[in-house]
């Protein structure tokens, strides 16, 4: 099997975490769930050098210096985006800088993956699919009934996957519950295997102005050391989209690989209260705190003590000078407060 390449994906702002996410420093730069950041994290299980060449990281300005700073001595690539387009394009210029025979495997740097083996074999057998030009993605077994990503419906099987049946949207709860009694549902988890050469025959297919315009972008972008600029006119003609709408939806050659390894996609402060170790009452606490007849609370404060009685399912966010508190089922709606828009 051809050594794989790992496209990591460093963007976005992460206000469904604010306080302690913030455009300055989001998510994947912080220590979230153990005692180095998601996005190390990412560099970690993709650092066995039997399976994986070095990675190429696409990051834009903002994150540049995050970046390189926990790349570290590791061997990298760091695209620098001109702008953020989505992650079509972005996935697309790492493609165009690779040979056309290179599997690539795209990975988000702010998700925690507890099982690091299952990762490993899961990537295996999606780059022998991927050898084959299907477009691959991990359909994460799902362990509950999430109303917040689209599913994956399974179809036949292939090779150590299976034929992708259909990708659907963002269900209610009624529908995913609906699923899970069903089976065959998988949770599309962001993560993907493809050849560099035909992911990009896809994409000139089915969205071949963006195509033109990467290529473009990469013919006239430059080199500076372990930076690679692409060209910023051509990529700013481009119209962003993501790469489930852009490919995924469109191929007939879509495919998944059923992987349970303890994925979370971090994203909200339910999300990493799960993802945490907890007392015997499912308390998760971060910082200086004292509770009593707590349950499934979370605390995390960087100085203040805080103290808390008698609380459910809730979050306490100490970080500077400000404070967040919600019930877990409020916490979705973080990202809509004032402080997390103006971070």
């Amino acid at each position: 099997m051809s050594t794989i390449h790992p496209v990591i994906m460093c963007g976005g702002s992460g206000t469904r975490l604010w306080p302690r996410s913030r455009k300055t420093m989001p998510k994947p730069f912080l220590p979230l769930v153990g005692e180095t950041t998601l996005f190390e994290e990412t560099l970690a299980r993709c650092d066995d050098a039997a399976l994986f060449a070095a990675p190429i990281v696409v990051t834009g300005t903002a994150h540049l210096a995050h970046v390189e700073a926990q790349v570290g001595g590791r061997e990298a690539l760091v695209v620098v985006e001109p702008e953020a387009k989505n992650t079509a394009p972005a996935i697309a210029l790492a493609a165009a800088l690779l040979p056309p025979e290179a599997i690539i495997l795209v990975c988000p740097s702010d998700h925690h993956i507890a099982d690091v083996p299952s990762f490993r074999a899961a990537a295996r057998a999606a780059a022998a699919l991927a050898e084959e030009d299907y477009m691959v993605a991990f359909g994460i077994t799902p362990t509950h009934p999430e109303t917040g990503f689209g599913y994956i419906k399974s179809g036949d099987p292939l090779g150590h996957g299976h034929a992708v049946d259909r990708f659907v949207e963002k269900p209610d709860l009624e529908r995913a519950q609906g699923f899970l009694a069903e089976g065959g549902y998988s949770w599309n988890g962001g993560i993907f295997a493809f050849r560099a050469g035909a992911f990009l025959a896809e994409l000139a297919q089915h969205r071949p102005a963006m195509a033109a315009a990467v290529r473009e972008a990469v013919d006239k972008g430059r080199r500076d050391g372990a930076r690679f600029h692409p060209a910023a006119e051509p990529f700013a003609r481009i119209e962003g989209d993501s790469v489930d709408y852009a490919v995924m939806e469109a191929t007939s050659r879509a495919a998944m690989v059923p992987v349970a390894m303890g994925w979370s996609d971090i994203g909200g402060w339910s999300a990493l209260r799960d993802a945490r170790s907890g007392d015997h009452h499912g308390n998760r606490v971060r910082g200086n705190a004292e509770l009593v007849d707590c349950r499934n609370v979370l605390v995390e404060t960087d100085g203040p003590r805080v103290s808390a009685i008698g609380l459910h399912d809730v979050a306490i966010v100490v970080d500077g000078d400000e404070v967040l508190v919600t019930t877990m089922d409020g916490a979705q709606l973080v990202g809509k407060l004032s402080g997390a828009a103006r971070q």
